[in-house]
């Protein structure tokens, strides 16, 4: 997968895992590292799928409706990868914090979905539920911060509801942070995440 990788001053450190919305690139989220933890190893992912020429990290049948298998096939791929990346860069493969606006969130939590040890925690903006009517792993000790906008068109209120109580049953502590926005990541919704960041 096509990436960009910075080594952090810091090995104690998470990796840092950016994954950008629907049509970005892995330079789009650089400046979030930098304020949410710049001294951590940035791992900057560009999706491997193209929607009009625009690349996601899998494929989706309409708005808001996921190809659930290419889903399950990118989130494999995906985990891979960060297996292969873990060995070649030499960083610790069970201290990633994954950083995901939209459609790189979606492929976030559906990492969370999917593998128990792919991510140790995650800050998501503006996801939705990657998949219903799963059983999830046990997320027990894994940290989750989600953004949310409470006008936004695309990712309704309740899928920010239903992830927070799913990825909560599963074990995983979670801060739902409302914006009076829409689908727009907001520099408030990153400076929130930084605090939340910084204390867990």
């Amino acid at each position: 997968m096509k990436h960009i990788f910075q080594k952090g001053n810091d090995p104690s450190k998470p990796t840092l895992l950016l994954l950008h919305g629907t049509g970005g690139t892995e330079q789009d989220l650089l400046p979030l590292a930098d304020k949410i933890d710049a001294g951590a190893n940035v791992l900057s992912v560009r999706g491997n799928v193209l929607e009009n020429g625009m690349p996601r990290f899998f494929r989706r049948l309409a708005e808001g409706v996921f190809d659930e298998e290419d889903l399950i096939n990118r989130t494999k791929e995906l985990n891979e990868f960060l297996d292969e990346a873990a060995e070649k860069y030499e960083f610790d493969r069970n201290n990633i914090m994954a950083i995901g606006y939209s459609n790189g969130a979606n492929i976030a939590a559906s990492l969370l979905f999917h593998y128990k040890d792919a991510l140790k925690g995650a800050i998501l903006h503006h996801p939705m539920v990657p998949r219903r009517g799963i059983d999830l792993p046990d997320l027990s000790g894994k940290g989750v911060f989600i953004a949310a906008g409470k006008n936004d068109p695309i990712c309704p209120a309740q899928e920010s509801e239903d992830l927070k109580s799913l990825l909560e049953t599963a074990g995983a502590h979670v801060k739902l942070h409302w914006e009076n926005r829409g689908h727009q990541l907001t520099f408030d919704e990153v400076e929130a995440a930084e605090k939340w960041y910084t204390s867990i």
